[in-house]
């Protein structure tokens, strides 16, 4: 009787293996989106300062023109 279990559950285990593999490939894409979003706060507070004065001047221009 005990060689029946084992038998019975060696297939889940190997379906186990399975989604252990997707598990680890969304672990990957998780690290991949947060390295790009740690790069993007990054870029945007390096040039975050210069797209504010030109969105100011543009403003200016606009309320200027009318």
């Amino acid at each position: 009787m005990r060689m029946i279990e084992v038998a019975q559950r060696k297939p889940t285990l190997a379906g186990a293996r399975l989604d252990g593999e997707n598990g680890q490939a969304l672990v990957e894409y998780a690290l991949i989106l947060g390295l790009v979003s740690v790069v993007a706060i990054a870029l945007l507070g390096a040039v975050g300062t210069d797209i504010g004065s030109l969105l100011q001047a543009v403003t200016s221009a606009l309320n200027s023109a009318l």
